[in-house]
């Protein structure tokens, strides 16, 4: 079966059967390529709006004294900060903080174990009576 290939806005080509552009009648087809044209002529005008309005922001930016460092250093803190208050982060702090915790535990209870009040409790039984 015989296929079309259609430019799309993006410079992309997309397949059509030559079916589906025989089922268009003659001023159907030219109304849909006036909508294209009209559509991509928007597309390239919006583009040139957006460049010109990204150049005024960095205007704005240098007079105010924003340069390119403290904008990374700003988006860096605050990316820093999502970091921070993100479960996984906070999951892992927890962890360690418990790990930490259960290790001084142990150090606590291995010292109270090697103490001679505890060993006079291990001792046995007949001396623990003595006391």
């Amino acid at each position: 079966m015989p296929h079309a290939r259609t430019e799309t806005s993006v410079g992309t080509y997309e397949s059509h059967s030559t079916s589906e552009l025989e089922d268009l009648t003659e001023p159907e087809q030219r109304e849909l390529k006036t909508k294209l044209t009209k559509l991509e002529a928007e597309i390239v005008t919006l583009r040139h709006v957006l460049a010109a309005k990204e150049r005024r922001c960095g205007e704005l930016k240098r007079k105010l004294g924003l340069t390119a460092l403290v904008g990374l250093r700003q988006n860096l803190s605050k990316s820093w900060l999502d970091v921070q208050v993100s479960n996984t982060y906070v999951k892992q702090k927890t962890s360690a903080a418990l790990s930490t915790m259960g290790t001084l535990i142990c150090r606590k209870l291995g010292g109270v174990k090697k103490s001679a009040t505890f060993r006079s409790f291990e001792g046995n039984p007949k001396e623990g009576s003595r006391i």
